[in-house]
């Protein structure tokens, strides 16, 4: 009787467990939506691909409660289980590329903010292009190109700043209470929040008779049909365009090419006392590596850095060179609150060379973590000049930072030869520094162009620059300027400096554009350059206050005119050898005196050659006066000058007369 019983209880318990196994299954998060193997799923016509996108978001919205449809319009949507929908994710990173290689570099790689570079203590200089507007604005361009595509249909489409909606209740007071201020920018018309803002407050803001579910249904029928429109609800995604991309093709060893391609082009040689480099391998019979950034991997992305594929640090790839290569930390961190001095002074005694690696960390330098001063951290001076003073030859510096540092002490120490600044390049940064001390590549010259080998449609346009600062590097003095006086130009009457190369009236530790090679080059105006330049006498000019000078509002002059005045400047480039390079002329002009507010000098033109050891080669120049030889006033109106402009590369200039 009692095993019966026993039975009975037992078949009651598999049947229970038959019928619920399909809900156990797909009560989870479902991998995909609109999965055939799902049997709650295929009845809903949101799953079917043959109907209209409309048609399939009303049908899904229609399924949704009320919290469901909140939960939706944050930036991290949850699944929807009981529907066989899975969770979505909006926010996802562009992340940031390499601002030391110029532009226009690698169009359509990860991206930085297109925002000038003011200040040195900045902790998020190193996720823009540098300070100089021409460089951003070209690099806006390419990088939007690349994102675009060919078949661009992001119409409609309005972005605003992250935390948006919670500042114009919290910071702003726009809006009287959390729930209006998500009432009002659903209302306005926002579909997606980042963060969770609104998925906090849409609801008692519904209780509240501030918003309706109407208003959210409208906010979700945009988010679902773009997801429709992805085809995200069309079964498996391995039947979608992008269902064939792979871990092993984001890793391939064409995109490992131009991690190192850009790594290698953004290093910047700013000391090479001797020709200390390149070394030659055969005669390195022992290497010394020291510091903290030698030998960690991390360090070497920077921030917004995604997971490397794979990377090998800079000792490791030095390792690869020399294999009597031994290392010493030197620092306890980039911090360098403690120093092993005595440990790798021995070091430093008992090997052919010695290779520093020292500078900035994200501890130093982030989103959130300005600097405070400008010269390397902690003990990391003493340690580099405890070095060069116990080495049997000069050393060689390399500094990992994002911003610039005040290393004059290094600049004009003799027992320091050599001096590259790698940024953070990246995960194949480690080997593009050795191949550059080992002169398998030359710095500031550009790579084989590994877009016309691997035929990457993205890279149409050219490498131009590389290998170049793209901001200036500023003494520790500057640090008494306040970070909160964003004042371009400078003020002598009360000792403001002025700020990036265009204004910047002190003594930098290396310009803008500074950036050394392992050949040298000369440059010279060919005769044929234009000289003068005669604008309509008839145009009203623009008055300039407090200057002499006449000047032309260059809206006054229009587009026609203006287009006529266009010229061309070429200029004789030389390799005066040992090695071939491709190698970038940069065109600056300036004005003979920097009264009422004029720039020291600005950028207005960039190009890169090929030259063979002693080859000559003529580039020219294209130049629109109107935009390129102008200025900005202090009300933004742009003034074309009268008088003498000069056109710089190098050291030698050309002089254009305007004669109104």
């Amino acid at each position: 009787m009692g095993a019966d019983r026993e039975l009975r209880v037992l078949s009651a318990l598999l049947l229970l467990l038959l019928l619920v196994q399909p809900h156990v299954v797909f009560s989870s998060t479902p991998p995909f939506a609109c999965d055939p193997s799902n049997p709650s799923t295929p009845d809903y016509a949101f799953c079917k691909s043959t109907l209209p996108i409309d048609k399939r978001v009303s049908d899904l919205v229609s399924r949704l409660t009320l919290d469901e449809k909140i939960s939706q319009l944050g930036d991290i949507a949850p699944a929807i289980p009981r529907l066989g929908v899975p969770s979505y994710k909006w926010w996802s990173e562009a992340l940031h590329a390499f601002p030391k290689s110029y532009l226009p570099r690698l169009p359509s790689t990860p991206g930085y903010g297109i925002a000038s570079d003011r200040d040195p203590r900045w902790g998020r200089g190193q996720e823009t292009p540098g300070e100089d507007p021409m460089t951003a604005s070209k690099y806006a361009v390419y990088f939007v190109r690349g994102l675009q595509g060919d078949s661009f249909r992001g119409r409609r489409y309005i972005a605003s700043d992250c935390d948006a909606v919670a500042l114009i209740y919290g910071a702003d007071g726009y809006a009287k209470s959390a729930e209006d201020a998500v009432a009002d920018v659903l209302k306005a018309g926002m579909d997606l929040n980042c963060g969770d803002y609104v998925q906090k407050y849409a609801g008692s803001a519904v209780k509240e008779g501030k918003l309706s579910e109407s208003e959210i249904n409208r906010a979700l029928h945009n988010l679902f049909s773009l997801r429709m429109r992805l085809g995200l609800f069309n079964a498996s995604p391995k039947h979608q365009a992008s269902g064939t991309i792979f871990a092993n093709q984001i890793c391939s060893k064409e995109h490992q090419d131009l991690a190192l391609e850009a790594a290698q082009d953004g290093v910047v040689l700013l000391k090479n006392t001797a020709n200390l480099l390149p070394l030659a391998r055969s005669k390195v019979t022992s290497l010394g590596v020291i510091g903290p950034n030698a030998n960690v991997g991390y360090k070497l992305l920077g921030n917004y850095g995604g997971p490397p594929c794979k990377g090998i640090t800079p000792l490791g790839a030095l390792q690869t060179y020399v294999g009597s290569t031994r290392y010493v930390a030197g620092c306890d961190s980039a911090v360098c609150t403690s120093s092993s001095i005595d440990d790798a002074v021995q070091l430093a005694k008992s090997v052919d060379y010695v290779i520093m690696f020292m500078g900035l960390d994200q501890d130093q330098e982030r989103e959130d973590l300005d600097r405070v001063d400008l010269v390397l951290p902690g003990m990391q001076q003493t340690l580099v000049s405890s070095v060069a003073g116990a080495s049997k030859r000069p050393i060689i510096l390399v500094l990992l930072s994002g911003g610039p540092v005040d290393i004059t002490f290094a600049k004009l120490d003799g027992r320091i030869g050599g001096i590259l600044w790698a940024g953070y390049p990246g995960e194949a940064g480690g080997l593009a520094i050795a191949r550059i001390i080992f002169g398998e590549h030359n710095p500031g010259e550009a790579s084989h162009s590994l877009a016309e080998s691997y035929k990457v449609e993205a890279f149409y346009h050219k490498p131009e620059t590389r290998g170049r600062l793209p901001v200036t590097w500023y003494p520790q003095e500057f640090t008494r300027v306040p970070m909160t006086d964003m004042r371009m130009r400078a003020d002598a009457a009360s000792g403001y400096p002025g700020r990036t190369y265009r204004f910047y009236t002190g003594k930098p530790v290396y310009r803008f554009g500074y950036g050394l090679s392992y050949t040298t080059y000369s440059y010279e105006f060919e005769a044929e350059a234009v000289t003068s330049i005669y604008l309509n006498d008839s145009l009203p000019l623009q008055a300039t206050a407090n200057s002499d000078i006449p000047s032309y509002n260059t809206a006054s002059i229009g587009s026609n005119a203006c287009g006529k005045l266009k010229l061309s400047a070429a200029v004789s480039v030389k390799n005066h050898g040992p090695m071939a390079g491709k190698h970038p002329v940069l065109l600056f002009s300036r004005w003979p005196s920097l009264q009422h507010g004029k720039p020291v000098k600005q950028l207005i033109g960039f190009k890169s050659v090929h030259l063979e050891a002693g080859e000559i080669t003529k580039v020219v120049f294209s130049l629109w006066p109107c935009r390129q030889l102008s200025r900005a006033m202090g009300d933004g109106t742009r003034v074309l000058d009268g008088g003498s402009h000069f056109l710089v590369v190098g050291e030698k200039e050309h002089e254009i007369n305007i004669v109104f």
